[in-house]
């Protein structure tokens, strides 16, 4: 499907991505049948290559609607409670207006700017910069926040990221890569069901078949004959495992790649501001890792710092890269890496008091945004002040 504009994309993308789940589902068949071959070596080591092969296609065939049930409960099962898996891994909290007005302001004025239903909003503790949305229906949406991203981002660049999460949940993205997340982990979990038990029999299925001797030798040639085809058979069932989960890890973190650029410049669309979507993206560089968060909810952050083999497992392009996207085709301006005023990495210079009471400290721009006295974060004004912008006149 060729695509020539943002929506045109966004369509492609599904349509792209709607492909890769039915071939991530079938790989669920794929480890049925190497279950199937395991389990006839099991049962009878004396049979050819190609009896076992037969054999296992027939118990495809009869595992057939079983196998497509307990992958349907699986989904259905994580349907209705995977939201209370994220907020137990992750410790998110339901927020209401009384409790963050400066967020749930925020949130609520891009939902009625375009008419998407406001979805629920939860705070997690924790210093990382990073956000996520989840929900598989409009009752489950939820964009979820970190306390770090609200204390280091202005009002500009909060409205960026969640502008990037609402895109998500506009453009089906959370539902695709929470049933990626689900499907891969029933592939992950066979296959590591699969690897315990064969290892646990410690490489004897038959194994006195295959080794046995015998006074007759025509009887010994054909245990060899078929001792031979049962190892053949135990190679290609773990070949087989090995390669359906390495391409539903594969597929699950391909979904998630493709989506980042498109859900960058939907916050765009929303807010129309390039530069302050660059800025967020340039503040959270780095900073985004959840201590104890799963794999599966990183991959559904605006960014995931965990970086796989040269690129083939990571589940977001760089900032990099998206940075350079915004600055071609959104018309942003890129300042390169941004410092946090009160990064714990860096050592802090003295500050001093002005006779205004405005705090003089080394953080360039932000040096005005906050009172000594203790301003309210809703006060803390643009980083780059009101007239030429952080880059300088144009």
């Amino acid at each position: 499907m060729a695509a020539y504009g943002l929506y045109t994309h966004i369509a492609s993308n599904k349509f792209r991505s709607v492909l890769l789940l039915a071939g991530l589902f079938l790989l669920v068949y794929v480890m049925v049948y190497a279950g199937a071959l395991i389990a006839q070596v099991v049962i009878d080591a004396g049979e050819s290559t190609n009896d076992y092969l037969v054999a296992a296609a027939r118990d495809l065939i009869a595992a057939f609607p079983y196998a497509t049930g307990a992958a349907l409960l699986w989904i259905a099962i994580a349907y209705f409670f995977h939201q209370s898996i994220v907020d137990a891994v992750t410790g998110g909290e339901d927020v209401t207006r009384q409790q963050q007005p400066r967020l749930y302001n925020l949130l609520e004025n891009l939902c009625i700017s375009r008419g998407i239903p406001m979805p629920k909003l939860k705070v997690m503790e924790s210093e990382a910069l990073n956000a996520f949305a989840t929900g598989l229906n409009r009752r489950q949406y939820a964009v979820t926040v970190t306390s770090g991203l609200l204390k280091y981002l202005n009002d500009q660049e909060i409205e960026a990221v969640l502008g990037h999460e609402l895109t998500h949940i506009r453009n089906g993205d959370v539902q695709m890569m929470v049933i990626a997340v689900i499907i891969a982990g029933v592939v992950g979990f066979f296959a590591e069901l699969f690897f315990r038990s064969f290892f646990n029999f410690n490489w004897r299925f038959g194994g006195g078949s295959w080794s046995s001797s015998s006074p007759s030798s025509s009887s010994d040639n054909d245990r060899k004959g078929s001792g031979g085809g049962a190892v053949i058979v135990m190679i290609v069932a773990i070949a087989l495992i090995a390669l359906a989960w390495l391409l539903s890890q594969l597929v699950r973190l391909a979904l998630s790649r493709s989506r980042e650029l498109l859900a960058d410049a939907g916050s765009v669309e929303l807010t129309k501001d390039p530069d302050a979507m660059i800025s967020a993206l340039r503040k959270i560089e780095n900073r985004g890792e959840l201590p104890g968060a799963t794999s599966a909810v990183m991959e559904l952050c605006v960014d995931n710092p965990r970086e796989g083999f040269a690129d083939l497992f990571a589940t977001h392009p760089s900032v990099d890269a998206r940075v350079r996207a915004l600055v071609k085709y959104a018309g942003g301006h890129d300042p390169g890496p941004l410092p946090l005023p009160y990064d714990s990495g860096e050592q802090q210079e003295p500050t001093s008091d002005t006779a205004d009471g405005h705090i003089q400290g080394p953080w360039g721009p932000w040096s005005d945004a906050r009172s000594a006295k203790g301003s309210s974060q809703n006060d803390v004004a643009r980083p780059w002040g009101d007239s030429e912008g952080p880059w300088g006149p144009h």
